[in-house]
């Protein structure tokens, strides 16, 4: 009794009673031989398999059962209607998946990976760019709300768990490699700091919706916060913090954006902590995670995503620009980093962190 109570307790609380009734459907007409198939599924999706993904997985089954009988169908009518029944049925479902993916991704090369593993997935996808501009917490609930298929962020154990993450770094890790926009007046600070105790003397400046402000509290740094991420630059001339630290690979082209004769980029610290940004896709849309997914292994292992990576995002001139081995290197702890984190395959990541950097 109990173990029938605790299945039915999940059911309830996984609202799963529309795969109960689609079962039911399918058993009442599908031959004996399959029923075993269908409460098959019923069992993986109240192991933990979602709605959505049970209903397409119900719906392939289906499909192919009458495919695979429609000859022995066609001498009875009252079968055949059956069939064309569920057939119907069985389509309906499977439009419902829609080959439109709606994204709020706008960089181009994030945007230029995810098409080009969706199109490795040979899924047939279409991708949509939305012009409204979000902050992460809206995309959030716009994801959960199934209006954006798609989007990029630095990852967080909290995002892991409320949308679906496709753990393969967009970055190799180089947006957890941190070079820091200051005051021009402040250089010659900056230049005399030598270890993690100078530096907790510095006060940044962080967008509160960004994983980036926790990881500095957590590590004992004075983080000033804004819920607007372009207030950050006037904010920064008027002293309200010190430095605004940004990816080695788009701190360039930030500043370039928010012209001001005041800031400069830091060319004496690199700030470095385990900060992956993923692909996080819509819980409703479990299939493009896997489309995703799917395209971007075949990308890892055919070589072709660092290729494009390095090509991209110019990543010789980066290193030779940038000359991260001859900063100072200050490490931080990721305490909220997942243990999901595909921290031991050494081709998803650049040799950043090895770097001992100056001394």
């Amino acid at each position: 009794m109990a173990i029938h109570l605790t299945a039915a307790m999940r059911v309830i609380a996984t609202g799963m009673m529309s795969v109960i009734r689609y079962v039911f459907t399918l058993t009442t007409i599908l031959i004996i031989t399959k029923r075993a198939a269908c409460w098959s599924l019923f069992i993986m999706a109240l192991m933990g398999l979602s709605t959505a993904a049970f209903t397409v997985f119900a719906a392939d089954t289906a499909s192919s059962h009458f495919a695979a009988n429609s000859n022995s169908n066609s001498n009875s009518n009252s079968n055949s209607g059956s069939s064309e029944a569920i057939k119907s049925d069985v389509s309906h479902t499977q439009a419902q998946i829609s080959k439109t993916i709606v994204t709020t991704i706008q960089q181009t090369w994030q945007l230029n990976l995810l098409k080009e593993a969706l199109r490795r997935s040979d899924s047939g996808y279409e991708v949509q760019q939305m012009a409204t501009q979000m902050n992460q917490k809206r995309k959030v609930e716009e994801a959960l709300a199934g209006t954006v298929d798609v989007f990029w962020s630095m990852t967080s154990k909290e995002l892991e768990e409320t949308v679906l993450p496709v753990r393969i770094p967009l970055f190799k890790g180089l947006l957890g490699n941190r070079l820091l926009i200051i005051r021009k007046a402040d250089e010659t600070r900056f230049a005399k700091v030598k270890t993690m105790a100078d530096f907790r003397q510095l006060k940044a400046g962080q967008n509160r919706y960004w994983p980036d402000a926790t990881i500095l509290e957590a590590n004992g740094l004075p983080v000033v916060t804004s819920y607007q991420y372009t207030n950050l630059y006037p904010m920064l001339e008027g002293g309200r913090f010190d430095y605004l630290a940004l990816g080695a690979q788009e701190i360039g082209e930030e500043l370039a954006s928010h012209p001001d004769p005041a800031l400069k980029v830091d060319s004496h610290i690199l700030l470095q902590y385990r900060s992956p940004a993923y692909f996080f896709v819509s819980p409703k849309r479990p299939e493009l995670a896997a489309a995703i997914l799917a395209g971007l292994e075949s990308m890892v292992s055919d070589g072709s995503f660092d290729e494009m990576f390095n090509r991209e995002l110019k990543i010789e001139q980066l290193y030779r620009e940038a000359k991260f081995e001859q900063r100072v290197i200050i490490r931080l702890d990721t305490p909220d980093l997942s243990p999901l984190t595909p921290i031991e395959r050494k081709e998803l990541w650049l040799d950043l962190f090895s770097m001992q950097g100056a001394k």
